[in-house]
């Protein structure tokens, strides 16, 4: 079980390298390391995804029989950040544990206070959460006891480093509102949770999720869409006039009517009002006649269909 200490202590140490941990390369990072190497695990600037940090020390096949020999180390709030080689500096120690006798240890630090991250028989995981403010943290093994031999001295070990992400995405909304509405109010609902400050950024758990829009002046929108893990979706939201729509479909030498009027372009969307609205189609002499009850938001595809009957006595 880990151990917690408040004060800083000076250090001298050998410094391998230093592993940075960013969202733009979330795969392992790793550096050979002997029994008084030091390490730096510094963060990337944008850590929004992370729960954590987790380090992975992999030790040769011979160190199992040396158990008790080395301990590792971690360090926060270095007083400055120093470079590979020797190096003297200040710290405070927040983990001391002996190496266990095993191949594979893996060590999580928290990054937040609801990171979910457990101990358990394969991982340790300090008290508390580590302040992303704190980095970087210095990793040492460093030997608790006198007398190491030629063996123990010259084994060679792998730290790892690489993060732990949450299980959530970021989605942001941007709005066009049509030229004739500038400005309209409307509500936004993302799984039936109405949305205070719909332009900001939001936090998502990964997977499919519901949005909708209602408002009294734009038309309604109801769609789905999918938060991938580490991910930001920028969803962009075209409000629509409410007007209701009309579309028509004709054979070409048709001839259509609305309200009595001539449609001259057949392929485009007509606007109208709610209430009451009479198609006409004729070709020829040959007309059909039809009578639309159109609702505020809603849109209407009105097809002409000529078919030919054969029956056979």
């Amino acid at each position: 079980m880990f151990s917690l200490r408040v004060n800083a202590e000076p250090l001298r140490v050998i410094i391998e390298g230093n592993l940075l941990i960013s969202l733009e390369n979330t795969a392992k990072n790793s550096l050979p390391f002997a029994y008084n190497s030091s390490a730096l695990i510094s963060l990337g600037e944008d850590i929004r995804f992370f729960k954590g940090v987790e380090l992975e020390l992999i030790a040769p096949s011979a160190w199992p029989p040396y158990q008790g020999s080395l301990a590792i180390a971690i360090y926060s709030n270095l007083d400055h950040v120093p470079a590979a080689g020797v190096a003297d500096l200040d710290a405070k120690r927040i983990v001391f544990e002996p190496l266990p006798p095993k191949i594979q240890s893996v060590y999580q630090i928290p990054l937040r206070r609801n990171h979910d991250l457990r101990n358990s028989p394969y991982v340790s995981v300090p008290v508390g959460m580590i302040p992303a403010t704190s980095f970087p943290l210095l990793v040492r093994l460093m030997p608790v006891s006198k007398g190491l031999n030629e063996e123990l001295e010259t084994m060679k070990f792998q730290l790892s480093a690489k993060p732990i992400l949450g299980d959530e995405g970021i989605v942001t909304l941007s709005f066009r509102r049509p030229e004739q509405l500038p400005g309209k109010p409307f509500t936004v609902l993302i799984d039936d949770v109405v949305i205070e400050n719909p332009g900001e950024g939001r936090f998502l758990r990964e997977g499919e999720h519901h949005l909708v829009i209602l408002s009294d002046d734009y038309r309604n929108e109801n769609r789905r869409f999918i938060i991938e893990r580490a991910k930001v979706l920028e969803l962009s939201i075209e409000l629509k006039d409410p007007a209701p729509v009309i579309y028509f479909e004709a054979p070409e030498n048709a001839r259509i009517f609305l309200n009595n009027e001539p449609v001259l372009n057949k392929t485009a969307p007509h606007l109208v009002e709610p209430g009451t609205h009479e198609v006409q189609f004729r070709i020829g002499d040959y007309g059909i006649f039809k009578t639309l009850q159109v609702q505020k938001g809603k849109t209407y595809k009105v097809s002409m269909e000529v078919d030919v009957s054969v029956n056979e006595e």
